[in-house]
């Protein structure tokens, strides 16, 4: 048994959750598909600074957390937002969250 594996199921899905937006090319890519409203079968590094096969390993990430669906369509992949994911991640988002913010606690630290 693995250090994580001690905590329980939605702490561990909220991490994974985390780990996989933590990179701003993936919030990118779901906003640019976001903001598209479609699928796109093009070649999204051609709208992102990166090389594609840098993009190819950021929609792994995205694809295998369940935030974006991708299908082969001949020899292309159409790419989309995956609502069910983004709203399972906004849930055990707000749950963690939700309690944490309503305690009401507002540490003011003085960096001076």
């Amino acid at each position: 048994m693995n250090k994580s594996e001690k905590f329980d199921e939605d702490l561990r899905e909220l991490a994974l959750y985390a780990r996989v937006i933590s990179h701003p090319a993936r919030l990118a890519i779901i906003r640019y598909l976001a903001d598209t409203r479609t699928c796109i079968s093009g070649d999204i590094s051609d709208h992102l600074p990166l090389s594609r096969s840098t993009v190819s390993q950021h929609l792994k990430e995205l694809r295998d957390a369940g935030l974006i669906h991708g299908e082969i369509d001949g020899l292309k992949i159409n790419y989309c937002v995956c609502a069910s994911g983004i709203e399972k991640f906004m849930a055990l988002f707000n749950s963690f969250f939700g309690p944490v913010k309503a305690n009401g606690f507002d540490c003011e630290i003085n960096h001076e």
